[in-house]
């Protein structure tokens, strides 16, 4: 460096001169290819022009292909959707390591064109930054006082399984298909939290958001939308995406009458549930004249549209596998049934009764891990720079944790592939906690109704299998009860019937 100092000091020749440019040239090409070495890009299969990857991949059951790159590339690796490159993230170990222990670099949510036609960066699925932060508290702190903490929501809980037994009651042990009493029970308690009351299960307008609502969340994992989250200029050709907007808007258009309803009784002092809270808030910064403040109109709409579409899909999800799987396996039901019997008896089970249930508790826990509800999780996007396991990933690359990698990890799951609900359990039959159980993803984007949705499973299961008998229709063995999961952004269990035979 001293050298080079002295020559550019120095009058030169054009020649000398020519050799000082070659010289820098030289060393910058050596310090980059220096660095490039050390932290070279993920690999990944090669790219084709345009199209990306997408030839490779199963656009209505992504996740599989990008589990089968996974063991020929590694727990990082690059796939391109179109030209939009991503970087996915497989295996416990690894998804851990982004997630928790590098939160702050991998906690970004990155908002794909469904995602930004959904919410246009506002509410708290698909949002960034101060505005995210803030719903995140608001809907946390409202979680805890109308839901989470308070005894009166185990409560509520506990009064909406008597009418979902009732309506299962209705059918008199012939099959049914349980996807619309289940939905509507467990819709029941985010609309309590939210609205600050439930619905009838015939109320035609409860019925109808609750429908809507499983419509929108089956299209977008559909592979139409895969297509239009990588080539955008395809929105206008697909029927899908008009289906999906269609919902979208009647869907809000409905929530804001809900909204307007309340508007109209709000008390300020005796505050019904997350929505009055949010007005009072919206009133109280309108008042002081705040400037940039969230609390306003399309933020309101789009977070309960948020908490209700996730507050119902993925628990009510996860019950129907439940009972799916009960039906396919009757000694496993027998051993939960038993246990059921002998610690609750005759009496309603509640929250309490968890750490007396070790064999019911592991059986919530493995229907959660095969039921693998959303096995890409929600994508990620990196907020900086990063190096992360000899690899440099750049900021605002789209990052995926593969969940499914994780719940069917062959290196922390004895039987990664059977239902096997002794993964948690000891070898004394006492319910263990694994750390690789990561249904609700983990570090900063974990969802934010965990607690919430794991009272919700124990309390239905534990009520519905205490009352009836779960078998597959006549003439069908459990051998033939299909557990493929149906094509959608979250997996439901294939179209199906089952029996529900009073134990009474």
């Amino acid at each position: 460096m001293a050298l080079l100092t002295e020559l550019l000091l120095q009058p030169v020749s054009a020649g000398t001169l020519l050799g000082v440019v070659l010289m820098l040239l030289l060393v910058v090409y050596l310090l980059s290819s220096d660095s490039q070495q050390a932290w070279e890009e993920p690999p990944g299969p090669k790219p084709l022009p345009i199209l990306g990857n997408i030839l490779a991949l199963d656009l209505n059951r992504p996740y599989l292909s990008l589990l089968s790159m996974s063991k020929e590339y590694g727990s990082v690796f690059t796939v391109y959707f179109g030209a939009k490159k991503v970087v996915v993230l497989a295996g416990y170990q690894t998804v851990k390591q982004a997630l928790v222990n590098r939160a702050e670099e991998f906690g970004d949510r990155d908002i794909n064109p469904i995602f930004y036609d959904f919410n246009k960066g506002y509410g708290i699925l698909f949002s960034n930054g101060e505005n995210w932060k803030e719903m995140r508290r608001f809907c946390l702190a409202m979680l805890r006082e109308f839901g989470m903490a308070k005894r009166g929501s185990e409560e509520k809980i506990i009064e909406e399984t008597c009418y979902l037994r009732e309506m299962f009651e209705q059918f008199k042990g012939k099959p049914f298909d349980t996807t619309q009493p289940v939905n509507y029970a467990v819709s029941n308690i985010i609309s309590a939290i939210v609205y600050g009351s439930r619905f009838e299960y015939n109320d035609p307008l409860f019925k109808d958001m609750v429908h809507r609502a499983n419509e929108i969340i089956k299209l977008t994992g559909s592979a139409s939308i895969q297509l239009y989250n990588m080539f955008p200029w395809l929105r206008c050709f697909l029927k899908n995406w008009k289906l999906i907007m269609i919902n979208y808007k009647q869907d809000l258009k409905e929530v804001n009458k809900l909204v307007d309803g309340l508007q109209k009784t709000l008390n300020p002092r005796d505050c019904r549930g997350l929505v009055d809270c949010f007005l009072v808030r919206k009133q109280n910064a309108e008042k002081f004249g705040e400037k940039n403040t969230p609390y306003h109109e399309t933020n309101l709409l789009y977070t309960i549209s948020n908490l209700f579409a996730a507050g119902t899909d993925t628990t009510a999800t996860t019950l129907r596998w439940g009972l799916l799987l009960m039906a396919k396996y009757p000694h496993v039901q027998d051993r939960v049934q038993e246990e059921i019997d002998q610690v609750v008896g005759d009496r309603q089970p509640v929250v309490e009764d968890r750490k007396n249930l070790p064999y019911t508790d592991a059986v919530i826990h493995e229907i959660q891990r095969v039921a693998n509800i959303v096995p890409m999780s929600l994508p990620h996007t990196t907020a900086c720079d990063v190096h992360f396991q000899g690899f440099f990933i750049k900021k605002g690359t789209c990052v995926l944790p593969l969940l499914t990698s994780v719940l069917r990890d062959e290196k922390e799951w004895e039987t990664p592939n059977t239902f096997n609900p002794a993964h948690f359990l000891d070898e004394q039959g006492r319910f263990v906690k694994r750390e690789a159980s990561m249904p609700f993803s983990a570090g900063r984007r974990v969802c934010l109704g965990e607690s919430l949705a794991k009272m919700e499973l124990f309390l239905f299961f534990t009520s519905l299998l205490q009352h009836f008998r779960f078998t597959p229709p006549p003439g069908v063995s459990e051998d033939q009860l299909d557990l493929t999961p149906a094509v959608g952004f979250t997996l439901n269990p294939s179209p199906h019937e089952l029996c529900a035979i009073n134990r009474a």
